[in-house]
């Protein structure tokens, strides 16, 4: 077997390449069928998410030889109950404290041109779908899994939750306390993940994370701007507390909610298998 650093610079590589074939496949697809597809932003982000799968099957089963549950991708790790118990974790740790926030006049809620929420909550669900397991499978399938394998788990998922972060950069209204918010997120994301020992559940969080923002709250998701018929959450309190431009996943709030969310994952998660060992 290739030692770690040489496994994971072939799955980057494996990714990349992937990835690309994908988008210029969807470009050219796009380009001739048009209005058939409906969004293409879709179709990309399924298409990624298959490069990435190409490239954990070719890593995961043809190099290291092991089942896909070794990346959090089996069969079992897909429980209904369990995704729903993570998607409402997700959901929880952001739409807690925002309307908390909007109880205390820190946030409120706008009225804006008259539409169809419905409707732009399920568009906005069927194009983050996608996009969240796709940044699950980056970071915490594969990568994640070689990691736990070579270090302490609590390093790996801080590695992974750093880049997750440092990926952000480039989001509209970025700054050093949005960042370390995505950073806590793939903490969280990655502790799912750990105590599980399923992807699905992660990427289940974290569509309910940012669908709860674009579907329900109607609020940028990490910086970037989203449809808002009828109604909209604005800042209308201190940013660092809010989180700006960036929404409410930017803010102390969201640090605070996603705190708990971990003590709940170590509390009735995590220490219940510990003290089931040392017996």
């Amino acid at each position: 077997m290739l030692r770690a650093p040489w496994r994971l610079a072939l799955f980057v590589l494996l990714a990349i390449v992937g990835t690309v074939a994908a988008s210029e496949i969807v470009d050219a697809i796009a380009g001739r069928i048009g209005g058939w597809l409906g969004d293409p932003l879709i179709l990309s982000g399924w298409a990624l998410v298959v490069a990435l799968l190409a490239a954990h099957h070719f890593c995961l089963r043809r190099i290291d030889k092991l089942p896909w549950s070794a990346a959090g991708l089996g069969s079992s790790a897909a429980s209904p109950r369990m995704l729903a118990w993570s998607a409402l974790l997700g959901a929880g740790a952001i739409a807690i404290p925002a309307l908390v926030l909007t109880s205390l006049g820190w946030l409120r809620f706008d009225p804006r041109p008259p539409g169809s929420s419905l409707a732009a909550g399920a568009q906005a669900f069927l194009l983050l779908a996608p996009f969240a397991f796709y940044e699950e499978l980056m970071l915490r399938g594969y990568v994640l899994a070689v990691l736990r394998r070579s270090l302490d788990w609590r390093v790996a998922v801080a590695l992974t939750s750093l880049v997750f972060g440092l990926l952000h950069l480039e989001n509209p209204g970025s700054n050093m306390e949005s960042i370390a918010m995505v950073i806590l997120a793939g903490v969280l994301l990655g502790t799912i993940v750990v105590v599980t020992g399923s992807l699905y559940a992660a990427t289940a969080a974290h569509l309910a994370w940012n669908w709860m923002m674009a579907g329900v709250l109607h609020v940028a998701v990490s910086g970037i701007d989203v449809p808002a018929p009828d109604y909209r959450l604005v800042d209308a309190g201190p940013d660092w507390l809010t989180g700006g431009q960036w929404g409410p996943e930017g803010g102390v709030g969201a640090a605070l909610g996603m705190s708990v969310g971990l003590v709940y994952l170590y509390v009735r998660r995590a220490r219940p298998r510990e003290e089931q060992r040392d017996r």
